[in-house]
């Protein structure tokens, strides 16, 4: 169900979505009132959800929905501005799957390729996992033309290759990626694992203006002390480094001192920044003290660096299928028999803070 105060929106991307074979549009509302009232005529799995409407905004219509279907998956909409991206960021820690940026006007909207094939293929995996959570159906994700087959071979059921063991090497830094559902894993994960003496490189896949507000919600919310990497910051232990978005974050060494460098190389992974350059920076520098994690998250951005990083000596655990919004990097790597634990959310910061002081 698609949730836009502009009949145009709507009808944009009623066409788009309705155009793949795994999408069916079954209705749209032009409020958040209209949406609620529609709800149980139209049962969604998936609702694009605006955040600026008349009678009954985004945000206040959000909770509401969850009151009558908790399991229904919500990506909310808005433009790229530091209210907007404010008010995403709030929507996601009362429960919202994801978001998309907007373009600013709707002649830019109608034109925007990148715009449509993101809309496209975060509804898809949100709606393929979750059918997968609940019953064991990927077909979903499989009709779909802008999925990528990779993705949904990590998503469907089956034994996950046995795990490696933990290395008994020193813990130099803590390197985490993320993509949907990335925003409240990290909370989550950097709260339970609390103070620490390395340094924890972040890649969290997001827009500018976006990580911004994430470092500081990050350290509000955590009591660590987490910013917006910028390019030049020497690392410091206990201090955490969120990649900006539009830029790939890496580690560099000047004068013995740890460096992060930003860039802006093109896309891997269609990602920018991605966990793939961060990854192969760490291995570049710290080799086999990197201790990294993969928490929940669309596409299989990171593997190829991280079955380096394991043949180096690093270790790498993932966050497991249950508690994933998509499992797609963290099933990535822990189909390819790359990680040495694999664990439900709630235990994955206790689990490293263990292993960083020698417990097991």
């Amino acid at each position: 169900m698609i949730v836009d105060d502009s009949a145009v929106i709507r009808g944009l991307m009623s066409k788009w979505l309705g155009e793949d074979p795994a999408i069916q549009i079954v209705g749209t509302a032009g409020n958040g009132e209209m949406a609620l009232l529609s709800m149980s005529r139209y049962d969604p799995e998936v609702i694009i959800l605006d955040i600026e409407m008349p009678v009954m905004d985004g945000l206040t219509a959000l909770p509401k929905i969850f009151q009558i279907n908790p399991k229904v998956k919500v990506v909310m909409a808005s433009t790229l501005t530091k209210r907007n991206a404010e008010i995403s960021m709030k929507a996601l820690s009362l429960g919202a799957s994801d978001y998309v940026s907007k373009p600013d006007s709707k002649r830019e909207v109608a034109s925007s390729q990148s715009f449509q094939e993101e809309l496209i293929s975060k509804v898809v995996s949100i709606a393929a996992a979750s059918r997968l959570r609940n019953n064991g159906e990927v077909y979903i994700g499989e009709k779909s033309s802008l999925i990528d087959k990779q993705f949904m071979s990590t998503m469907k059921t089956g034994k996950v290759i046995d795990k490696r063991r933990f290395s008994g090497n020193k813990t130099s830094i803590l390197a985490i990626g993320s993509s949907t559902g990335g925003p409240q894993a990290l909370l989550v994960v950097l709260k339970d694992l609390g103070k620490v003496n390395v340094p924890i490189v972040i890649t969290q896949h997001m827009p500018p203006t976006f990580t911004k507000i994430l470092a500081k919600n990050l350290s509000q919310s955590t009591g660590l002390d987490c910013k917006e990497a910028e390019d030049g910051d020497i690392l410091e232990n206990g201090k955490a480094y969120l990649a900006p978005g539009g830029y790939h974050m890496t580690v560099v060494e000047k004068n013995g001192r740890k460096i992060i460098a930003l860039d802006q190389e093109p896309a891997e992974n269609f990602c920018r920044p991605s966990v793939e350059p961060m990854f192969r920076s760490l291995i570049d520098i710290y080799g086999s003290e990197v201790f990294a994690i993969m928490l929940t998250g669309m596409g299989h951005d990171g593997l190829e660096a991280s079955g380096k990083l394991v043949e180096v000596g690093g270790t790498l655990i993932a966050q497991d299928e249950e508690t994933s919004v998509v499992w797609g990097m963290p099933g990535a790597v822990s189909r390819a028999g790359l990680c040495s634990g694999i664990y439900p959310l709630n235990q994955i910061g206790t689990k490293v803070k263990e292993k960083l002081v020698g417990r097991t």
